[in-house]
């Protein structure tokens, strides 16, 4: 099992007693508000969790729960993603969501560059990419925050809240990184 330790939280890749967890927070249509569309079937997402989890295939993607270095329950807090975004161009893209009831502590941001730190100096990836809603001002400050740098504004990209919305893209290079 990969776990992945920083300061302030620690990234346990997900487990099937994580999938109660990861379904709440995959189907909570407030903590995914600046997402296009958010799923609503809880045991699809259940499934197609146990799926990965399950799978003995070279990983394209890791999942992992987030949880503070300093609560000895284990309480998960979010959840992070890194996954193969171009395979053959060795370019990866993250994700995290941290819980509101934690936010503005700097978990996020920790989160993404653990999981930058991941990406480079475990899959050695060449680029990292990260998407956001033009409107969601916190995940595009994360990502500037990390070392990302907004590479592209996908023009009306999103159809969002019944209105076309701009998509944020930001990437950073492994020689960036370095």
């Amino acid at each position: 099992m990969m776990t992945i330790s920083g300061d302030k939280i620690i990234l346990t890749a997900i487990t099937m007693d994580d999938l109660d967890f990861i379904s709440g927070i995959e189907c909570d249509q407030q903590l995914w508000y600046y997402e296009e569309s958010v799923q609503s079937d809880v045991l699809a997402v259940r499934e197609r969790y146990a799926e990965k989890i399950k799978s003995t295939d070279e990983p394209t993607s890791y999942y992992y729960i987030v949880t503070r270095t300093n609560d000895s329950s284990k309480r998960p807090i979010g959840f992070a993603k890194i996954r193969s975004y171009i395979f053959s161009r060795k370019s990866w893209e993250i994700g995290y969501c941290i819980l509101p009831e934690f936010g503005g502590k700097e978990y996020g941001t920790e989160a993404g560059k653990l999981l930058l730190q991941f990406a480079f100096e475990q899959l050695e990836a060449h680029k990292v990419v990260g998407m956001c809603n033009a409107k969601n001002s916190r995940s595009a400050g994360i990502l500037e925050h990390i070392g990302m740098t907004r590479e592209a504004i996908f023009k009306e990209e999103l159809f969002w809240h019944d209105e076309w919305t701009d998509q944020y893209y930001y990437s950073i290079l492994d020689k960036e990184y370095k």
